[in-house]
């Protein structure tokens, strides 16, 4: 049994519809339909438009329910966050406060450090790159400090920085 096509709008009515639309896909789509109810076989409508005779049938079925707006892509929906937000949010405090050795275990935060801090708190594994992503959808840009040695003397810094170099 054949399907039939909802013909509230001719083959050319859909052709000057798709010349009008921005989206190739529902173009090819919206001309599959027009071939179609030109007189073209299923077969020769749907190879015309690039695709397959079920993949017509499909568009068709769409077509028939929701009409033009029906040959348009549905939105496939995104994975959700790995964190929440007030995860997010301690994530943002503890960047921003500079890491104790003795209770943290680092000197500085690194991404590898971040993952294993969020895995330890929330229970949660984060990959650096993900991390990474999440970082500077939040604001946070890729910075480092730069480093101090252990045993620099802040009062010879200032002393030098006011002074200069001390002659021989």
């Amino acid at each position: 049994m054949a399907l039939r096509i909802n013909e509230d709008l001719s083959a050319a009515e859909l052709r000057a519809l798709a010349r009008r639309e921005t989206n190739g896909r529902v173009a090819s789509r919206l001309l599959a339909l027009a071939g179609a109810l030109s007189g073209m076989n299923r077969a020769q409508a749907a190879e015309a438009a690039g695709m397959d005779r079920q993949t017509l049938r499909d568009w068709v079925w769409r077509y028939n329910a929701e009409g033009v707006a029906g040959l348009r892509d549905r939105p496939k929906g995104h994975p959700p966050e790995a964190l929440t937000e007030a995860e997010q949010a301690s994530l943002a405090n503890i960047i921003f406060r500079d890491p104790d050795p003795k209770k943290d275990g680092v000197s500085t935060w690194t991404l590898a450090e971040l993952s294993r801090w969020i895995e330890a708190r929330f229970g949660k594994h984060v990959h650096p790159a993900s991390l990474s992503r999440i970082l500077r959808r939040n604001g946070f840009s890729r910075q480092k400090a730069r480093s101090t040695h252990p045993q620099s003397d802040p009062g010879r810094q200032a002393r030098f920085k006011k002074r200069g170099s001390p002659r021989p």
